[in-house]
């Protein structure tokens, strides 16, 4: 039995259902590489942009156009969240700064080039766990989307505009 109406209400009557089950076809032929591209791009960004936060001398914002090229370093204001607002239990701050700050933009780059895709994605899901749960813990709409999004990414892969589709067409060609 299937679960699409047979007619949905309209101001003259009934839609038939031959048009809903067109729409749904034609949603349904949206690409998941497609999906996937939107995925690594957003959500690249995102960290990305958090990384950028965390150092100076490197700035690199396509939205913005601020191009600013330079040996980056850990930003002082870093250093002084880690210390005094997110706290990690079990790394010291002057370890988990710059640690954040190179993950923050080491991940984003090879998910935006579509490399190592699934590993990259799940280091950015575990980096998502920890902000969730030892710094701010009132914010699961936002990381509950970045979640879904990584867990896509894990589980479907990078789609078909990424290096690691290329790597996979050249290796099963030998």
């Amino acid at each position: 039995m299937s679960s699409i109406p047979e007619t949905l209400p309209h101001r003259n009557g009934r839609i038939a259902p031959q048009v809903l089950h067109r729409a749904l076809a034609l949603l349904s032929r949206i690409p998941d590489s497609l999906i996937a591209f939107v995925a690594r791009f957003s959500i690249a960004a995102v960290f990305w942009k958090s990384g950028q936060t965390k150092i100076e001398g490197l700035a690199i914002d396509l939205v913005s156009g601020e191009f600013r090229l330079g040996l980056p370093r850990l930003s002082d204001d870093a250093l002084f969240l880690f210390r005094e607002e997110y706290r990690l239990p079990l790394i010291p701050p002057e370890i988990a700064a710059p640690l954040a700050a190179t993950a923050e933009h080491v991940f984003p780059l090879l998910l935006l080039v579509g490399l190592a895709t699934r590993l990259s994605a799940a280091a950015l899901l575990v980096m998502t766990l920890t902000i969730q749960l030892f710094v701010y813990p009132d914010a699961y709409p936002t990381h509950g989307t970045w979640a879904a999004v990584l867990l896509y990414l894990m589980a479907h892969g990078p789609g078909r505009i990424s290096l690691d589709h290329w790597i996979a067409q050249r290796c099963s060609r030998r």
